[in-house]
């Protein structure tokens, strides 16, 4: 793919300023930074170092006055380079490079140092946090000396949008690119869209059923002459970078085409069942199956797990519109951008945890949800094994916020230290519900906190509360206990302290028993190495900053949408598809896409042609020129990481922006040598 090398200037000189005007700006933070480290004194030491025309202070240097009063100072004193002293450069770093561009300077001229993570909230004592800062600040200086104009490469983009998830935020992300313009291709796994919102009945605060609000969404899906969905796909390799991501899909056949007729004589007639996953188990489906009314696409899947190819779906169809001899396909997608939306799973206890698959009483909200929808395994009947409920417990917080803060795994392997958001109000929702339509049924929630945080959710605990649910607060170190009744009378005996009655013990008889369990990850580990996603703690996909770019991977080109990305509610995962969309369509609106310059370069003279840096980088950037014998970056690729400058054992590769004198010179400040110091 063709690119401009990015750079202006040798990669090993000054780029030809022997004098250079360093202006060198330290911000105060509004207190962050100043309370601890002494401003003004970093300023003095550093204003005595050479080449330092400029050296001030600034209450908030991020804010438009204080970029204003960076632009003036740039003009007054002719500086060429900046150096500014602040918060992390994941922030600001990009701020500041476009105030240098609004003052006429090269915006790679520049060099962020932070002194706030790295040392007012590390550093208590203030005359180490200042010298701390002083030879922070040093280094800079010394590393900003050597630097060179560079320039954006800048890459053409394939105006065309890849989305991964056929959930509600994948849909809304490919129906909002598609309003934009953008050619679509929308893939899911499983053979139908609609994701985990389809499993629910109504939803919070509009009490609408779910699969009425899909419905339209997936109408509109279907129809768009923009969008081409794929169900029974999932990616099996990906290449490429922004721009022009090359990623190769494997779809499932689905043994059924539209000229099925009979469709429900063909289901009928199948004699092998599995475990129904729409119902969470609670039910058995057949190997030809169609999960929901109104489902997408509109006509039966086979189930190539449990289909055994007896024939007798295809004689009831009377060898119309099924064949069980399709085998899968492979197909290319070209794509500018990619929006994953893979959604996330439901947390499954562990055996026996809280009575779970101990007692068939026991079951999980999501479960209670299906139960309560009158498509469900009981018609929207409330019974539990069978039988009618006249009480039922609800247990919070399972599969969430244990081991607060510790981030560590439990004994399922799973990190669940974090709140799952949704579950307090759709346990709310639930027991509402429940009481409008069986008011005698009495209802008892064992909880941690109650976290009903958006608009119209606390109202529902206000119900809950009139209606007659009573509420008992344990405390995590000491959860209730689910045992049988010993006297018979009830299937089960809920036990625990109610910290709220100083630490009383309450005993509770219950018909059923729910456990409000928490959301954890999807496992999209396969996902994770295409596309080299960064992972939180927590397994869920990890933005670049939540408040700065809260839908954006760090690798360039690849967007977040919905659960993906952590626990959210279905207004927000539509929001974040929505979010998704707009980024991913601004980007490919411009045409191109601009990269930072800070990429390999092979220095022909040096390189022996020992193939060290093929075998390292992480990227497939370097490939061998057979004729001359030695290395070549493709910059299109090139992400600037650093492996193959590192290891080079000839000293041929250097990177733009991070050269030999540039960094050693860094290093010498640092470690308070030479003119490049200053002594605290």
């Amino acid at each position: 793919m063709p690119a401009s090398n990015g750079v202006s200037g040798d990669i090993s000189t000054n780029g030809g300023h022997e004098e250079p005007r360093i202006g060198v700006f330290i911000c105060h933070c509004g207190g962050n930074i100043s309370d601890v480290v002494d401003v003004e004194h970093v300023a003095r030491e550093i204003g005595k170092l050479p080449n330092v025309v400029e050296s001030g202070t600034r209450t908030f240097l991020c804010s438009d006055p204080g970029q204003v009063r960076i632009e003036k100072v740039i003009q007054d004193y002719n500086l060429d380079r900046v150096v500014v002293a602040a918060c992390s450069p994941t922030l600001h770093e990009l701020t500041f490079r476009r105030c240098l561009q609004r003052a006429g300077l090269n915006p790679y001229l520049y060099e962020h140092c932070n002194i706030r993570e790295q040392v007012s909230w590390v550093v208590e004592d203030k005359e180490l946090a200042t010298a701390k800062a002083i030879r922070l600040v040093s280094a800079a200086v010394g590393r900003i000396r050597h630097l060179v104009p560079l320039e954006k490469r800048r890459i053409p983009i394939h105006p065309a949008a890849l989305v991964i998830g056929g959930g509600v935020a994948g849909m809304v992300a490919a129906r909002d690119l598609s309003k934009r313009g953008m050619k679509v291709v929308l893939l899911e796994k499983s053979p139908f869209l609609g994701g985990r919102m389809a499993q629910l009945g109504r939803v919070f605060p509009t009490e609408e059923r779910a699969v009425d609000l899909l419905f339209p969404l997936m109408k509109e899906i279907a129809n768009d002459p923009n969008i081409s969905v794929h169900t029974g796909a999932s990616v099996i390799a990906s290449e490429g970078i922004v721009g022009d991501f090359r990623v190769r899909v494997r779809q499932e056949p689905r043994g059924v085409t539209p000229e099925l007729a009979n469709a429900g004589q063909a289901i009928a007639s199948c004699p092998e069942t599995t475990p129904n996953e729409h119902d969470f188990g609670m039910t058995r489906r057949k190997a030809i199956y169609q999960p929901f009314t109104n489902a997408y696409p509109p006509m039966p899947a086979i189930d190539w797990k449990t289909c055994t190819k007896c024939g007798k779906c295809v004689d009831a169809a009377q060898n119309r519109g099924i064949s069980l001899e399709q085998e899968p396909e492979e197909f290319e997608v070209q794509a500018g951008v990619i929006v994953l939306a893979t959604g996330h799973d439901p947390y499954e206890p562990m055996p026996g945890e809280f009575g779970y698959g101990r007692y068939p009483q026991v079951v999980t909200l999501q479960q209670l949800y299906r139960m309560l929808d009158t498509d469900g395994p009981t018609g929207g009947e409330l019974k539990a094994n069978g039988k009618p409920v006249k009480s039922i417990v609800f247990v919070y917080c399972v599969g969430a916020r244990q081991y607060a803060g510790l981030h560590q795994p439990g004994p399922d392997g799973r990190v669940k230290d974090y709140c799952a958001r949704t579950c307090c109000t759709a346990s709310l929702k639930a027991a509402t519900e429940i009481k409008e339509r069986y008011p005698d049924v009495a209802i008892y929630k064992y909880y941690q906190d109650i976290r009903a945080y958006g608009r119209g959710h606390e109202d529902y605990y206000t119900k809950a509360s009139e209606l007659g649910c009573l509420f008992f607060r344990y405390h995590p170190q000491d959860p209730p206990k689910v045992e049988q009744d010993p006297t018979g009378e009830y299937p089960l005996i809920v036990s625990g302290k109610d910290s709220l009655t100083s630490n009383l013990d309450i005993e509770v008889p219950a018909d059923l028993v729910v456990l409000g369990t928490g959301v954890v990850s999807h496992d999209i580990s396969e996902l994770v190495d295409f596309f080299k996603c960064a992972v939180g703690y927590d397994s869920f996909l990890l933005e670049v900053h939540p408040k700065l770019r809260p839908v954006e991977l760090a690798v360039n080109g690849v967007f977040l949408a919905g659960t993906c990305q952590g626990p959210m509610d279905i207004t927000e995962a539509c929001a974040g598809g929505a979010a998704a969309a707009s980024k991913a369509s601004a980007m490919i609106a411009q045409g191109t896409i601009e990269m930072d310059p800070f990429i390999a370069k092979v220095d022909e003279d040096l390189c022996t042609g020992c193939q060290t840096c093929l075998n390292v980088c992480p990227y497939d950037a370097i490939s061998r020129d057979e004729e001359k014998g030695i290395a070549v970056v493709n910059e299109a690729l090139c992400t600037g990481c650093g492996t193959c400058a590192a290891t080079c054992p000839s000293n041929a590769i250097q990177q733009f922006g991070f050269n030999d004198n540039q960094v050693m010179s860094e290093v010498m400040a640092l470690l308070g040598k030479g003119k490049e110091a200053v002594t605290a």
